[in-house]
């Protein structure tokens, strides 16, 4: 036992003074001196400072926490010696749970209880198991951007928003979601508790042009890299990254591979998943065209006329029924058995191909020479053109392979252009061809089989007919329809609907009516269909998904973009917003981090070799970001899986010395 003294007081054994700062007694507290020896195990310092300070309460969430290694001290086996421990420590008594504020997607403000103990990826874990969203591995956090001191007391005071608080919830570990009156049952304790389950669960509709305008928007690709830098390291705890208690975080959907969106047991993720996809739309985030945000602004106005009366009880009650619906239409073509089988046969011995006159146009500088017809072949992942069908026997006049592509939708319903821009990497770069389909099948064909192809994959694959029903179903919201009903007074002021940009391009007079026409196509989607399609639609946007950064590409004098995708990397001209070339992760062989440098290393197949430097945010964040995507690819659709939290951190998590 440490501390044994002779007769006159003096110590004659290896002990020695330890210091603890104990938090609940406050920051001007002195600290507990304690007498220990190396071989105590941190359990017996535990025991030793409750014992001293004589408080009855509930210790068992503290922990002990040595500031000057940022290292929590959760192994209560180990020894002093062991965690290499000495008098100058200094040691910090505290709980492992604190509140933090947090911002969500919708804007909303929630008070809940963090772990500071654990990694940030199992405390995202713990904060989405409260508030009712599956799949947590998709979000993470981040810090909230520091206020401006020189804004007017009007803009603070209109920006003091209720929050919501949850610091009271406690949920066992890992438990399964019991759902009581269609929602999680640790919601239905309070009429505070079910408030913030609506906040979470269904959209807020009190906006006007006035809030959109004075939000901040990103002017350029080097302002869309500023937010990348805040995210927090998803490998290290919250304490370790200087989170205070009650800090203001923001929780946001990270990757962009959205898994199993079933509204039946998601009405808080797929409305929070809503919420970021409209206010990216909105503050020009990820840019639209002018009939694409029409086609938003009529599926916002269809949200917000069936959010003013929602229950959040009815959205579950009618994704029942769908299952229900879809579980007796199987049954009914089990029984009947399908019709369908050879086609399938046919399909796996036979890729299917594309063959038809399209109008190509390959842009080059000093020219003006538009857009000439030709006989095209799209086979397995290429396409090949001649002048006519008569020569396509012979060798055509050039043959693209699409793998590894950048295919961009350049879409106008009312001037009926259904064009395809290819961005095809060569070994001079990128190579840009443009296609011009007649209509919108012949485009839904080729479009589809274009994104195919620059996955890797053919038009055999099974998800070809639904990529193509897909494009139907988004150019149908976009096509104009005069006929049917009108928007409701409070529709008139339709700008809040839109983005600033497209604020100033049309006054309201243009506006409505155009949001009318495209609102016809939208008028018979129910809540939950309706928010569907906003997310479809988001994601069918070219630069939907990618997360930019400003590095330095080993050999170039020049900063440069880099944009992160959930399928490839994407090498961007910062000064002209060009695409250079494009990487997929389908072709990566390996990739590292040398930590003394901040430099990342990629090698791709063919003996390709891709080196940078992080400028505009840490290369630990970018890292995580490659390792996070190839992680998510890893998911299955079996709902017994659980994840595999170790290979995360071994893909994401960086050096020792970070």
């Amino acid at each position: 036992m440490a501390g044994l003294k002779t007769a006159t007081g003096e110590y004659i054994d290896d002990s020695w003074e330890l210091n603890v700062f104990v938090e609940d007694l406050g920051p001007e507290a002195e600290p507990i001196t304690l007498r220990v020896s190396g071989s105590l195990h941190i359990g017996g310092i535990m025991l030793q400072i409750v014992d001293k300070l004589q408080i009855q309460k509930d210790w068992s969430d503290h922990a002990l926490w040595w500031e000057q290694k940022k290292l929590w001290l959760l192994k209560t086996n180990w020894s002093l010696d062991k965690y290499g421990i000495l008098a100058d420590a200094r040691l910090q008594f505290t709980p492992q749970h604190k509140p933090v504020l947090l911002s969500l997607p919708n804007r909303c403000c929630v008070r809940v209880r963090a772990n500071f103990a654990q990694p940030v990826f199992r405390t995202v874990a713990d904060i989405c198991q409260v508030l009712g969203i599956r799949h947590f591995e998709e979000l993470s956090l981040l810090r909230a951007p520091e206020e401006k001191e020189k804004r007017k007391p009007k803009e603070r005071e209109g920006s003091t928003k209720e929050v919501h608080d949850l610091t009271g919830v406690r949920l066992p570990a890992r438990a399964e979601q019991q759902l009581f009156r269609g929602m999680p049952a640790h919601f239905s304790d309070s009429a505070g508790t079910e408030a913030c389950y609506r906040m979470l669960s269904v959209s807020q509709t009190g906006l006007t042009p006035e809030q959109i305008v004075r939000l901040h928007r990103p002017g350029s690709l080097t302002e869309k890299t500023l937010i990348n830098r805040r995210w927090l390291d998803s490998s290290r705890t919250l304490l370790q990254q200087e989170v205070k208690e009650n800090a203001r975080l923001w929780l946001r959907f990270k990757f962009y591979s959205f898994f199993d969106l079933e509204p039946k047991y998601d009405a808080v993720r797929i409305n929070q998943l809503y919420e970021q996809a409209r206010w990216a739309v909105l503050l020009e985030e990820t840019d639209c065209t002018e009939e694409e945000m029409v086609v938003f602004a009529a599926l916002q106005y269809r949200i917000k006329q069936l959010s003013l009366n929602a229950n959040p009880a009815e959205q579950s009650g009618e994704a029942s029924l769908d299952d229900l619906d879809k579980a007796l239409a199987s049954l009914e073509v089990k029984l009947e058995g399908t019709p369908s089988a050879p086609s399938v046969l046919d399909s796996l011995t036979a890729i299917p191909e594309l063959k038809d006159y399209l109008r190509i146009f390959r842009p080059r500088k000093l020219t003006l020479k538009g857009y000439k017809q030709y006989w095209v072949v799209f086979k397995e992942t290429s396409i090949s053109y001649y002048k006519s069908a008569e020569e396509a026997l012979g060798e055509p006049l050039q043959q693209l392979s699409l793998k590894g592509c950048e295919v961009v939708p350049d879409v106008n319903i009312s001037g009926q252009k259904f064009c395809i821009k290819l961005l095809v990497p060569s070994p001079e770069g990128m190579t840009e061809v443009h296609l011009r389909c007649t209509d919108e099948q012949q485009y839904a064909r080729w479009m589809a089989g274009c994104r195919l192809a620059a996955k890797g994959k053919t038009m055999a694959d099974a998800s070809y007919q639904t990529e193509v029903e897909n494009i139907l179903s988004f150019l149908k919201l976009q096509r104009s329809n005069p006929d049917g009903a009108t928007l409701a007074p409070e529709a008139e002021g339709a700008q809040w609907l839109v983005s600033p940009r497209y604020q100033k391009k049309f006054k309201p007079k243009q506006l409505t009516p155009r949001i009318l026409e495209a609102y016809q196509n939208v008028a018979h989607l129910s809540l939950a269909d309706a928010k569907m399609k906003f997310i479809q639609a988001w994601q069918s946007l070219p630069d939907f998904g990618v997360s930019y950064f400003v590095v330095r590409f080993k050999g170039s004098r020049k900063d440069e973009i880099l944009g992160i995708a959930n399928n490839r990397l994407i090498r961007i001209d910062l000064a002209v917003g060009d695409v250079v070339k494009t990487w997929r992760y389908s072709n990566m062989r390996q990739w590292n981090v040398n930590w003394d440098i901040r430099q990342v290393a990629i090698e791709f197949d063919e003996h390709i070799n891709v080196a940078f430097s992080c400028i505009s945010a840490s290369c630990k964040i970018v890292h995580e970001y490659i390792g996070g995507y190839i992680f998510l690819s890893t998911r299955s659709t079996d709902r017994g899986q659980t994840l595999d939290e170790e290979l995360f951190h071994k893909l994401t998590g960086g050096h020792e010395a970070l």
